[in-house]
């Protein structure tokens, strides 16, 4: 059964951006410090910063000065939890409906989803088929499509220099589109 709580993340939304992350769902620590990927174990951003993918070191808490400069942050689902096995199939579904309708609604230039567990959500891509990180040939509205690994530490397949490597790579695929987020900062 769907049940919203009053623990959730703002949504950085709005029409123009080049970029939005897109998490599952927030943890209870994040929402109750109000920053995506706040617990100092996820991986997200150290390897933003260590990937230099906006020139400059960033850190939980500069979702703000990101989104002023054309990057989002929005969550599949809005409730939070201490793990993704609390989520119904309900409440994903439901997540994933208003998740499409907001991304087609402000159309982002990009879209990246944190871990592939949210592009299999939202594309009804099963577990038995292989997703790899990278670029995917799916379009959500007119935005493209980025999938990097999970950056919780319960992702023990890709350590923080692996993670640095597929951010860095993300970066070159965001340029080779004409979008350089490192010249705005």
């Amino acid at each position: 059964m769907y049940t919203k709580n009053s623990l959730t993340l703002p949504d950085y939304l709005r029409p123009g951006l080049k970029l939005v992350f897109i998490g599952l769902n927030p943890g209870l620590y994040s929402a109750q410090t109000g920053k995506y990927f706040a617990r100092q174990t996820n991986r997200f951003w150290p390897a933003l910063s260590a990937s230099n993918f906006f020139g400059r070191e960033v850190k939980a808490g500069d979702e703000k000065f990101l989104f002023d400069l054309g990057v989002g942050f929005i969550d599949v689902v809005e409730r939070a939890t201490s793990q993704i096995d609390e989520l119904s199939p309900e409440e994903i579904q439901i997540g994933v409906k208003i998740l499409r309708r907001k991304i087609i609604k402000f159309a982002p230039q990009t879209i990246c989803f944190i871990g592939l567990t949210g592009f299999r959500w939202v594309f009804g891509v099963p577990a038995k088929v292989k997703v790899a990180p990278g670029p995917q040939q799916e379009m959500m509205g007119s935005s493209r499509i980025y999938v990097l690994p999970s950056t919780s530490p319960a992702n023990a397949h890709y350590l923080l220099a692996q993670m640095v490597k597929e951010f860095s790579r993300f970066k070159k695929w965001l340029l080779a589109l004409g979008i350089d987020l490192s010249a705005l900062c």
